[in-house]
């Protein structure tokens, strides 16, 4: 099997899913922007060979490093970055390719417009926030008219939150098309709930091979107002979520992939869309979860997704049993701009072998993720909200201080990628 991976080299981690791809026998071949020279010893030893371009972003560029690979491998049969950014370019090389493993370019777009997503929830039984186009500011009024504010504006097709808004008034909405890029916009109801993730690996018959969840505050928020991210991932799935995203899956017709789809949690009862506690389909993202996610439910569920995600790449199957120790893995991004009580020795000293991840966060995700993380692995949501006490704590002067006693659970979140 020649499998063609792209930007194996960020984020850092990715290099494990190279590595167990090749421990499954599969002729891993990398794509990226960085030179040989600067790829992790890790990365290099799975690769059988790896060909830099000037930049990802030419598509040019990487068609040729395509060519190149399957005029001197044969035929390419599977071809995946695992990164939301670049889904559509996968997905054009596949159509240019044929390589039929993955989304082709028509497919795609069900994947990644925000509108294109709402037919495939309804099929699936899942409620929605209503939705309409961003077009003129009369027929924005028009659908506020009907929802009230506030209301969220966001790009139809996007990655992350930073081009998101929240409207909460005429003026807000005045600025916003004053402002406006010219790129297609959605407006959708704003609903009162926590950001839950359901992730799961599925098979080449849209059947669940492995499946956790996550729980985060709205990243719209943190990223505008730069404010510490705080998530988790628990050790199972709520019964509701997993009914919902099981028939999500089914509905989008998911096939050999991982797969990361929001949902919110509703805090406030919703006409038309639930009760308190029910889950409101968001959007699917046709990858794993961003940043350190995999890790993360790798620690939670004492398992290896990396591993689990090879084998139904190669095996169309699932070869690693379920490990009942399951625990709760928290990550907090502390921000530079603000003076903690306690130290990174401090940390470090108290928690110990809980600390699974401790490291500076790479710049490009520094805006959603925070500067210094934080990953430790907990058995119980007492332990987990004291770490998130302790690690959180700020000197009295500190500025812009925030209430972190269970804030992960306490934020209202809403329409945020």
């Amino acid at each position: 099997m020649n499998f063609i991976f792209i930007s194996p080299q960020f984020p850092r981690t990715y290099w494990n899913w190279c590595d167990r791809l090749k421990k499954n026998g599969a002729n891993v071949l990398g794509i990226g922007d960085t030179p040989y020279d600067d790829l992790a010893p890790e990365l290099k030893q799975c690769l059988t060979e790896y060909y830099k371009v000037g930049t990802l972003e030419d598509y040019d560029q990487v068609f040729r490093a395509v060519a190149f690979f399957s005029f001197k491998y044969g035929k390419i049969h599977w071809l995946e970055s695992n990164n939301e950014y670049w889904l559509e370019h996968d997905s054009m090389l596949r159509t240019d390719f044929n390589i039929l493993s993955g989304p082709d370019v028509d497919e795609i777009q069900a994947y990644r417009s925000k509108a294109a997503m709402k037919p495939y929830y309804k099929k699936a039984g899942v409620p929605t926030c209503r939705q309409a186009p961003v077009t003129t500011q009369e027929e924005a009024k028009k659908f506020i008219k009907k929802v009230g504010y506030p209301v969220i504006v966001k790009p139809e097709y996007g990655v992350g939150a930073a081009a998101t808004w929240r409207l909460e008034n005429e003026e807000d909405l005045a600025a916003f098309f004053a402002e406006k890029p010219e790129d297609a916009y959605v407006m959708e109801e704003y609903v009162y709930g926590w950001i839950c993730s359901y992730d799961a690996i599925v098979d080449s018959q849209s059947n669940v091979l492995f499946e956790s969840m996550s729980i985060s505050p709205p990243i719209m928020d943190i990223v505008n107002e730069q404010t510490e991210l705080v998530f988790y991932v628990p050790p199972s799935v709520e019964p509701q979520l997993q009914e919902r995203g099981r028939a999500t899956v089914k509905s989008f017709g998911v096939k050999s992939r991982f797969v990361h789809m929001e949902f919110f949690k509703l805090t406030k009862a919703k006409k038309g869309l639930g009760k308190v506690g029910d889950f409101v389909g968001l959007e699917v993202n046709m990858r794993p979860g961003g940043g350190y996610m995999p890790d993360m439910m790798d620690f939670a569920h004492s398992t290896d997704v990396y591993q689990l995600w090879a084998d139904m790449i190669c095996f169309d199957e699932r070869r690693l049993p379920e490990n009942p120790e399951q625990q709760y893995c928290v990550f907090f991004g502390q921000r530079d701009r603000f003076r903690y009580v306690h130290s990174k020795e401090d940390i470090l000293a108290k928690y110990g072998s809980c600390i699974k991840m401790c490291e500076r966060m790479p710049d490009i995700l520094s805006s959603a993720m925070g500067n210094q993380m934080y990953t430790a692995l907990l058995p119980t949501k007492e332990d987990m909200d004291e770490f998130v006490r302790y690690v959180g704590e700020k000197a009295e002067n500190s500025k812009d201080a925030i209430d972190y006693e269970d804030a992960y659970e306490q934020e209202e979140c809403h329409q945020a990628d």
